[in-house]
């Protein structure tokens, strides 16, 4: 923290000069915060969205193996189309498993709104106008536990 005693008083001249430059630090500092948390989210939509292809791809190939299968099945009555169908069931379960996870973390990323830029803001404004919350005075009773009786 910053001492304020030793500051030469200044005058309302020099305060409203710095004013330009307070407010360019504070939109610039928003604008970064903006940008962080919209980079986070378009990391975890990224990778759900990676893992939806994934699932989308696999469910492509399972469909090949499917019409293997029912082509071998048709065509023999041998063990060798159970073989293809085992195959096709596992890739199904795989891409089940990696559509849900990929809808998880979609569903992580909503709502897209940057809700602490958009926190940050209102309390700027907040503070501009002079409506700020004021921090609540610690009680004498905060980190002590009453007795028996109930008396502090």
């Amino acid at each position: 923290m910053t001492d304020t005693r030793d500051r030469k008083p200044r005058s309302l001249f020099g305060l409203v000069g710095d004013l330009p430059r307070l407010v360019k630090e504070l939109v610039t500092g928003e604008l970064n915060l903006l940008k962080a948390e919209m980079l986070g989210k378009a990391k975890i939509f990224a990778l759900a969205a990676g893992l939806l292809i994934a699932a989308l791809v696999i469910v492509l190939y399972a469909i090949g193996v499917l019409l293997t299968a029912a082509v071998m099945g048709l065509a023999t009555v041998m063990p060798a189309w159970l073989a293809a169908l085992v195959v096709a069931f596992v890739m199904l379960v795989v891409a089940a498993i990696l559509g849900l996870v990929g809808w998880k973390r979609f569903k992580k990323g909503l709502p897209l709104t940057p809700k602490r830029t958009i926190a940050s803001v209102k309390n700027d404004v907040d503070a501009v106008k002079g409506m700020g919350k004021k921090p609540t005075p610690p009680t004498r009773y905060a980190t002590r536990r009453p007795d028996v009786d109930g008396r502090f």
